[in-house]
C-alpha cells in the first residue's frame, strides 16, 4: 500500500463547526503532492454570521462568500477530489467535526472516510516546544506559509505526514499509524475506530 492520502483544512465563520467558509485540500500519491484545490463556502443559513475574531484569523468576510456555493452544492466536488482517501488534518477532530456539522446543517450525508491526525503524528515524530501547525511544519521543512489560509494549512499538513513517514520508514498510512501509535478513525456512515488491520 503506497503513501496515499488527502490533507484537508477548513476555516469557519464563527464558533459553530457548521459555519465552514473555506476548505483547502492536497492530494498525495506515493508520497508526492499531485493535486490541490481550494474554494470558498457559503455557510448554511443560520450558521452564516461572521464573527470579528474569526475574520481576524483567516481574513474571510461575509462579502467574500456571497457568490460562493453552499456545502450542499460542493459536496460532490469534495468527494470527487478526496475519492476514498484517508483524510489527514492537524487537530483532525476539529476538521472532521466541521465535515459532520456542515453536512448535518446542510441536510446532506456526511462523506465516509478513514482519517488520521497530523498533530498526533507530529507528537510521536518530533521533540518540539509546541506542536501547533507552524512549528510542526517547520520541523518537517515546510516554512513561511500563510497560516489560516486553508490551502496553505493543508499543504503544511501534507508535508508533516510525508516527512513523518520518511522518518519512521512507513510505506503506507496504516503503517504510519501503527509505527506512531496514532489511531485511525472514521467519519461518515460508520463513525467508529477502525482496526489497523482493516
Amino acid at each position: 500500500m503506497p503513501l496515499n492520502f488527502t490533507a484537508i483544512d477548513f476555516e469557519t465563520a464563527n464558533n459553530s463547526a457548521a459555519s465552514a467558509c473555506s476548505v483547502g485540500m492536497v492530494k498525495v500519491r506515493d508520497g508526492e503532492v499531485v493535486d490541490s484545490a481550494y474554494w470558498l463556502i457559503k455557510p448554511p443559513i443560520g450558521y452564516d454570521a461572521f464573527l470579528e475574531w474569526n475574520v481576524r484569523i483567516h481574513g474571510i468576510m461575509a462579502a467574500d462568500v456571497v457568490d460562493a456555493p453552499f456545502w450542499s452544492e460542493q459536496l460532490h466536488d469534495f468527494t470527487s477530489f478526496t475519492e476514498n482517501d484517508v483524510l489527514v488534518a492537524h487537530n483532525a477532530s476539529f476538521d472532521m467535526g466541521v465535515i459532520e456539522s456542515v453536512s448535518r446543517a446542510s441536510f446532506v450525508p456526511t462523506p465516509t472516510h478513514e482519517y488520521l491526525c497530523s498533530l498526533q503524528i507530529a507528537r510521536k515524530t518530533y521533540h518540539l516546544d509546541s506542536y501547533r501547525l507552524p512549528s510542526a511544519a517547520m520541523a518537517a521543512g515546510f516554512e513561511d506559509f500563510e497560516h489560516h489560509n486553508a490551502l496553505a494549512d493543508a499543504q503544511a499538513c501534507a508535508a508533516i505526514i510525508v516527512h513523518a513517514a520518511q522518518r519512521h520508514g512507513a510505506a503506507s498510512m496504516v503503517e504510519l499509524a501503527e509505527l506512531t501509535g496514532a489511531r485511525m478513525k472514521r467519519i461518515g456512515a460508520v463513525a467508529a475506530d477502525v482496526p489497523l488491520s482493516a
